[in-house]
Parts: C-alpha cells; structure tokens; sequence
C-alpha cells in the first residue's frame, strides 16, 4: 500500500467512524459532479414498509449455486439487479423493486450465496466468503438469466459486490449505485491494526474469529442480526414482522459458514480459494470504477463509514452523491426505498 493511501487511511481513522471496510480503500479526492442525458423521471412518494412480499420467488442454476430471486417488472425492459448486505436480505429492496418495475425496468434480486433459498449445487463445494466470490456468483447469475449488462445497485455486502463486478467486469456493468460509496478491500490492507476507537466498532468481526463466536453466532443468528439492525440504524423503528421477514433467511444451512468465513477472511485468518487468486490481486490495487456511479449515505448510518469526499477520487466516470437525510441508517433501500430508487433511475440518465 502507498504512502498516500496510508496518509488518507490514519486521516479517516483518527474519526470515530472507522472501519476496517473502509482501510480497503486507495487514494482519493473530493468534489461531485453530475450529468444528465435526459431529465429522469420523478418517483412519487412511497412509505417504507408499504410492501412485504415479493411474487413468487424463482430459482436458477448458475454456476455453483442454485440462486433464489425476486423478479419484477417486464421481462424485456432494462435489467436492474439490486444486492443485499449482512445481516439482511432481500427485503431491504421490497419497496424498491415496485418502484423500479412501474418505470418499466426489468428488477432481479437474489439472495446471496448463505441466505434464503439460495444452497449450493454440491455438498463438496468450499462454503467461501471471500469479496471476488460473491461478485463471481452475479457474473455467473447474469449468465444464466442471459444478461448482457445491467444497472446494479446495493450496500453492505451489496455495495462492495457493485463495487468490484464494476472495477473488474465494467462491461456487464452499465452503472451502479453503492451506499457507502467504495468498499473494495485486501488482506493485506487489514493487517495494520486500527486505533482502539476504530477496532471497538468491529467487535463482531473478532467475536467471529473464534469458535465460540462461531458457535454463538449460529446459536443466536436472529438475535445478532436485530442488535446489529439497531446499532446500524439507531433511528429506524422496524416492526417485529420486518425483522422476521428477513430474519427467515438467515436459517439457510449455508449461512454461518459463509458469514463466518467472510470475515475471518477479511483479517486473513481463512483461506480464499486458489483460482480467485488473480480476481484478489487486481482488487488489492483498489482499482478506479470507471462506470456513471451515484454514491449514497444515510445521515444517521450507525455502521462505520467514510466521509464520501474520502472516496471521491475513485469514480473517474460521470458521479454524484446524495446524503439522504431524515434519520437514515445503514439499511438505506429499505428505510428511504424512493431515494434508492430515484438513484437508480437518475445514474441510468448519465
């Protein structure tokens, strides 16, 4: 890593909202810029939780996995395909999805490989969490749904999945929209360790170091996922069915493992799968996404984050940021749907 990413990183962590996410990051700037074709079309307004169903889930086999979705929309209209985070699901995109459909976009939205019905074709295939993985599995998805290229949008996990089948495969990509702007990380980015402020905030991570973490987080999966709701969204007051909505998903045989993994993987204490090796070296260099990107952030984000002027400087393409203000947490499609949406819609504009 270069002494100017390291000089942005100890700026960002002498903050109280550090994170170990975001040490993945590499050299930025700060300034926004906006273009439009077109003046896109204004959404009306939507209560979050107006929705709490899909239609019918579908299920596809693409590459090692066979995939659980959400469809909406016209089968032949432009292909949105929109990803959750941990510990989320496809719920968090139940008032977006609509939205989206009734402006005649084409919305796709899988569970990530360890939630919901999505399962694994073999019971011999590795159960891996590493970040090029999960991005191979939308390439692999896009493949057998026969898109060529689509609009994505997510956060958490979401976003740093964007994030990187943008970077890597900008072809397939035609824009994105990424909470929380850049997400893209490496080993080696997480072995300096952080100021205690900025560790504090990743408890969780190192709870899930352990045995007994791995233990207590299978044990009380649905309990960690409603303390980590609250924490990342102090101010949203989500119902008890909300929360079971997507609380249901967690029970996939899958999911520990791949959460587990995933952040152990993180801090380079589980291994990554050899032929995603090449895919990991070109992410470490936090590669510069090219593709139009509105970047978004919810002024009451409890989860760690940076300040988006910090990651300005990785989207050389047409860009924009939007704070979305009115308590917004961590969960930002599902708590300001129309704000996520109306994004999607603009950055198709640029």
């Amino acid at each position: 890593m270069s002494e100017e990413i390291n000089h942005h990183r100890r700026r960002f962590f002498g903050t109280a909202a550090a994170t170990i996410a975001l040490t993945q990051l590499g050299v930025f700037g700060a300034a926004e810029a906006q273009s439009a074709k077109t003046k896109p079309t204004a959404l009306p307004a939507v209560k979050p939780g107006t929705n709490t169903s899909f239609g019918p889930l579908k299920q596809i086999e693409a590459g090692v996995l066979n995939i659980g979705y959400a469809e909406a929309g016209p089968a032949d209209g432009p292909p949105v395909i929109l990803l959750h985070g941990w510990p989320y699901d496809i719920y968090s995109f139940v008032d977006v999805a609509p939205l989206l459909a009734a402006q005649g976009y084409r919305v796709i939205v899988p569970y990530l490989r360890g939630y919901g019905t999505t399962r694994f074709l073999s019971d011999d295939t590795i159960r891996n969490g590493q970040q090029s993985v999960v991005a191979v599995d939308i390439i692999d998805l896009m493949d057998a749904l026969k898109i060529e290229t689509a609009i994505l949008g997510g956060f958490d996990w979401g976003a740093r999945t964007v994030n990187i089948l943008a970077a890597l495969w900008p072809e397939r990509c035609k824009a994105m929209v990424s909470v929380s702007g850049y997400l893209i990380g490496s080993q080696d980015a997480n072995k300096t360790p952080l100021p205690p402020k900025a560790e504090l905030q990743w408890w969780y991570q190192y709870y899930f170091a352990t045995e007994r973490g791995q233990a207590g987080y299978d044990k009380y999966r649905h309990d960690f996922a409603k303390l980590i709701w609250q924490i990342a969204s102090p101010k949203w007051n989500f119902d008890e069915p909300t929360f079971e909505r997507s609380a249901a998903s967690f029970d996939n045989p899958d999911h520990v493992s791949i959460v587990i993994h995933n952040y152990r993987w993180r801090l380079g204490l589980g291994e990554g799968e050899p032929q995603y090796d090449d895919l990991e070296t070109r992410l470490a260099k936090a590669p510069v996404i090219t593709v139009p990107t509105i970047t978004l952030e919810g002024d009451a984000n409890g989860a760690p984050h940076l300040d988006p002027a910090v990651y300005r400087g990785k989207f050389s393409g047409p860009y924009a940021h939007r704070t979305i203000e009115g308590g917004i947490g961590h969960n930002l499609p599902q708590e300001a749907p129309q704000a996520f949406a109306q994004a999607i819609i603009d950055v198709d504009s640029f």
